[in-house]
C-alpha cells in the first residue's frame, strides 16, 4: 500500500519504521530538514521537505495515489487540517494525531466531521495501559480483546509456583480457572506451546482468560494479588492526566499523588484534578520521594519526558519498596537491557500507537473479509495476538480445529461467538461473524486464511 506519514517527530518515525517492515511504500513529509534526512537515510523511505499541510507538498508526495495518510505532527490542528486537505484532494484513508486534552470529549464529532478513518492519542493510549496494570498489578501487561470480553496478560512465574514442572495439559484440572497460556518466554527463546509444554520459575507467560477469572488465577498459582490504594506518580504530563480520569471514571479506591516541578502545570492539575494530590517539586530530589512515602507507597509510576529519568526513577523505588512499578520509555533501542532491569511493567506509547495503526493498515488489505478487528506485539515484539472477523470463507468456517491444517507456531487462542467466550478445543469451530483470537510467531498475517498451512 501507498502511505504517506506527515511529520518525523518520535511517533512519526516509529510507525514510519513498523510500516517500512510490513512491506508498505512509504513516503514521509516534514518541514525539518535534518530531521528528515534523518529519517530517510535510517529506514530507507521516500523524503520530502516541506509544510505537510499544503496541497503542493501533498501532490508532490503523490497524494493522488496514497491508501493512507498519517498526520503525526507535534500540533493537533496542523493534523486536522492535513487529513482534510488529503481527503479532498486524495480518495484516501486518513488517520490524525489529536493529543490535546480539550479535544477529548469532541473527538467523535471531529472524526465524523472531518471523514478520519481513526483518531490516535498515544498519551491517552498509554494511560488506558496503565490503568488497567494498576487494577491488576501482579500483571506485567494487559491487552484487551472485544471490547474487554477477553484480556491477554503477561506475568512472570515464581519459583515453587503451582504451574512449575506443570504439562499444560494438565492444567484445567490442576487449577479449575479457565484460561489459556498461549505463550511462552524463557531467555530469549519464545514459543508457542502444546500440551506436553512445560513451565518453570523464571518465565514469563501470555495467557487468555476472562477478566473475571484474573485474580483466581493469580491466587490458585501463588501470585501475590493486593489492589493498589496509593499511588505515586513522577511527572505531570498528559499520561498522568489521562490515568487521574481513568481513575476517576472506573471509580477505582486510590488515592494519586502527582509529583510534578512546573509550577504553572501543578496548578493546571490542582483545578483539573481536585481529587488527586498535586506536588510542585523535583521528582529525582530524594527526600521529597522519602517525604512523600515512597517507601510504602502501593505503586510507583515513572512518567517524566526523560527516558533516563524514568529508568533511575523505577530502579530506585524498586530498591526501597515493594510498589508495583510502571515505567514510560520512549526509546525503544535498547529494549533488550532494559528488559532484565526491575523497572516493573514498561509503557512504550509509540508502540500502542504503532500496533493500531498496523492493525487498520493491514485491515484494508484484506481480501475475504476476516478483518483485522485488532493487533498486539508480545513478547518484545517476537509474537503477535491478533482479533479476527470471521467472514464467509468455505474454507474456514463449519471445520473443526482438528480437520483444519494450521501453520507452524499458531495458536486459537479464543472465539468469541454471540458475546459468549469459547475456549477452543479439537471439535470445535468457526462461523461467520465470529470474532477468533489468534496467536503466532508468524507476523505480518492480514488475513485470518493465512493461518492455514
Amino acid at each position: 500500500m501507498n502511505i504517506i506519514v506527515v511529520g518525523c517527530g518520535k511517533v512519526g518515525l516509529t510507525l514510519a519504521d513498523q510500516l517500512n517492515r510490513e512491506g508498505h511504500d512509504l513516503t514521509i513529509i516534514d518541514n525539518n530538514e535534518k530531521a528528515l534526512r534523518h529519517a530517510v537515510e535510517s529506514i530507507d523511505v521516500m523524503g520530502i521537505h516541506g509544510n505537510g499541510a499544503m496541497l503542493q507538498t501533498q501532490s508532490e508526495a503523490g497524494i493522488q495515489n496514497a491508501d493512507v495518510l498519517i498526520a503525526a505532527t507535534s500540533s493537533d490542528e496542523i493534523n486536522m487540517l492535513c487529513c482534510l486537505i488529503a481527503k479532498k484532494k486524495g480518495n484516501c484513508s486518513t488517520i490524525a494525531r489529536i493529543r490535546d486534552p480539550q479535544y477529548t470529549n469532541e473527538i467523535s464529532y471531529l472524526r465524523d466531521e472531518l471523514n478520519l478513518a481513526m483518531v490516535i492519542n498515544p498519551e491517552m493510549a498509554a494511560a488506558k495501559e496503565a490503568e488497567r496494570l494498576l487494577r491488576f498489578p501482579s500483571a506485567m501487561k494487559i491487552d484487551s480483546f472485544s471490547r474487554g470480553r477477553l484480556d491477554l496478560i503477561r506475568t512472570k512465574i515464581p519459583g515453587g509456583s503451582l504451574l512449575c514442572g506443570l504439562r499444560l495439559r494438565d492444567l484445567p484440572e490442576k487449577i479449575g480457572v479457565n484460561v489459556l497460556i498461549c505463550a511462552i518466554r524463557r531467555g530469549e527463546e519464545v514459543r508457542i506451546p502444546g500440551g506436553d509444554d512445560e513451565i518453570f520459575g523464571g518465565d514469563e507467560i501470555n495467557f487468555i482468560a476472562d477478566p473475571g477469572d484474573i485474580t483466581p488465577f493469580f491466587q490458585k498459582i501463588g501470585i501475590k494479588y493486593e489492589p493498589v490504594r496509593d499511588c505515586m506518580i513522577v511527572g505531570g504530563g498528559r499520561i498522568s492526566y489521562y490515568i487521574a480520569k481513568y481513575v476517576e471514571e472506573s471509580r477505582l479506591r486510590m488515592k494519586l499523588k502527582i509529583i510534578e516541578s512546573n509550577r504553572e502545570r501543578c496548578d493546571y492539575l490542582s483545578d483539573a484534578l481536585p481529587a488527586a494530590t498535586i506536588i510542585n517539586g523535583d521528582g529525582v530530589d530524594q527526600e521529597l520521594l522519602l517525604r512523600e512515602g515512597i517507601e510504602t507507597t502501593d505503586a510507583f509510576c515513572s512518567l517524566t519526558g526523560f527516558d533516563e529519568e524514568n529508568i533511575m526513577l523505577s530502579l530506585y523505588a524498586g530498591k526501597l519498596s515493594d510498589a508495583r512499578l510502571i515505567t514510560k520509555i520512549n526509546r525503544i533501542a535498547f529494549e533488550n537491557v532494559t528488559s532484565e532491569m526491575n523497572l516493573g511493567s514498561v509503557i512504550y506509547p509509540k508502540q500502542i500507537v504503532a500496533e493500531s495503526i498496523i492493525q487498520y493498515v493491514r485491515a484494508l488489505k484484506n481480501s475475504l473479509g476476516s478483518n483485522v478487528e485488532t493487533l498486539y506485539r508480545i513478547a518484545d515484539g517476537k509474537a503477535e495476538a491478533l482479533e479476527f472477523k470471521v467472514g464467509e470463507d468455505k474454507a474456514l468456517i463449519r471445520r473443526s480445529f482438528s480437520e483444519l491444517r494450521f501453520k507452524p507456531n499458531v495458536l486459537v487462542g479464543g472465539i468469541i461467538r454471540n458475546h459468549k467466550v469459547i475456549t477452543p478445543g479439537g471439535s470445535d469451530y468457526m462461523l461467520p461473524g465470529d470474532r477468533v483470537i489468534i496467536v503466532t510467531t508468524n507476523t505480518g498475517f492480514n488475513d485470518l486464511k493465512d493461518i492455514l498451512a
